[in-house]
């Protein structure tokens, strides 16, 4: 039997979740709700489930066991923590939220209510990610050096004067980091293992009426040893396709959404497949340009994992706490932006920012 899924959140992200449950056997979307009426309205005649007008309603619906939260990104808090408290099972847009405070919140009331909590973060599931961490863990790349993300995109300022949250501390809790790279953000660390210091500068170049970066970089040292580098960009004509390069000393690789290189000095037998995979295709670059482009394959199979993990009662690959890894990094790479300094991780605690003291959220 499938299980009934709730959308909270109306927006264009709520689609990607609709078209992910229309396309999988053991979910079915059966509600959404949004506060503006009129738009919970329209994704339920575009998909055919129940619009309801207050979340209180829909969460008492028994048709309802897991909610996807699709609000902007400094208000997942609450409806997190509604739905956990009716006894549903939890799915997060990244960011999971946008202080450690909050995230903290929606992984201890999910913890209480016994039910699961997943951030949305699919990058890790595409084929080429899971080769290279196949290749890490088989010790192919030997003594892993370097590891970069390179999130080169384009938004222009339409996109920022489309809704009053956009480019704000308060509800979008960052700009190309948080909002753009922190799927690679998300990647790297998975690939490279953790981050135990970062190193960043920022700046707002190219927009006007919004307080957050568009551009940033950083520098980062994992726990092994090895170094890495951040480039972030919403600011970046016409846009390129988001690139990982992962090297060692005995092999390197770089993915583009779909594997682009793949060398290493001891062949393996399925080198010559992946290889072959990797000339068949031809990257997308999808979201590089325009964010209704990113497509919703990546939460087929991330909800995939999380509808497994579910039938076996387990944590899914990327839980709250996955999730929070990747905004403690952000933060502490606005931290060092503003600081001038380099940031030991993990945080001791929010960093609190000066450009966040107006009307950031509150714990």
């Amino acid at each position: 039997m499938a299980i009934g899924l709730g959308v909270i959140g109306c927006g264009i992200v709520a689609r990607f979740h609709a078209r992910a449950a229309a396309e999988l056997r053991g979910v079915k979307l059966a509600a959404c709700f949004d506060r503006v009426p009129a738009a919970a309205d329209r994704l339920a005649e575009e998909f055919g489930c129940k619009a309801y007008h207050d979340l209180d309603r829909m969460l008492a619906d028994p048709a309802v066991q897991m909610v996807a939260v699709a609000t902007p990104s400094g208000v997942h808090l609450e409806p997190a923590l509604a739905a956990a408290r009716a006894g549903k099972h939890v799915i997060v847009e990244k960011p999971l939220e946008i202080t450690l405070r909050r995230c903290d919140r929606i992984i201890e009331a999910c913890d209480r209510a016994g039910v699961t909590l997943s951030t949305i973060l699919p990058t890790r599931f595409f084929e080429s990610s899971v080769e290279i961490k196949r290749a890490i863990e088989q010790g192919r790349f030997g003594r892993l050096t370097l590891g970069d993300a390179i999130v080169k995109w384009y938004r222009d300022q339409a996109y920022y004067d489309s809704g009053a949250w956009r480019g704000t501390w308060r509800l979008d809790g960052g700009g190309a980091l948080m909002n753009q790279a922190i799927h690679s953000v998300d990647l790297l660390t998975w690939l490279m293992g953790p981050v135990v210091e970062v190193c960043a500068q920022v700046g707002l170049l190219a927009h006007r009426r919004i307080a957050v970066e568009d551009v940033a970089v950083a520098t980062l040292r994992f726990a092994n040893g090895a170094l890495g580098v951040i480039e972030a960009s919403t600011a970046a004509y016409p846009g390129y396709a988001k690139r990982i390069e992962i090297h060692g000393d005995a092999g390197s690789a770089a993915m583009e959404e779909d594997l682009v290189r793949w060398d290493f000095a001891k062949p393996d037998r399925r080198d010559a497949v992946i290889r072959r995979r990797m000339a068949e295709r031809k990257n997308a670059c999808g979201g590089a340009a325009d964010p209704k482009a990113i497509g919703h394959y990546g939460h087929v199979l991330q909800f995939q994992n999380v509808l497994a993990a579910l039938r076996k009662g387990e944590k899914p690959l990327i839980d709250g706490r996955e999730g929070r890894r990747s905004v403690e990094i952000i933060l502490g790479m606005y931290k060092s932006a503003e600081t001038g300094r380099a940031v030991t991780l993990p945080l001791a605690a929010d960093p609190t920012l000066k450009a966040r003291k107006s009307g950031s959220p509150g714990s």
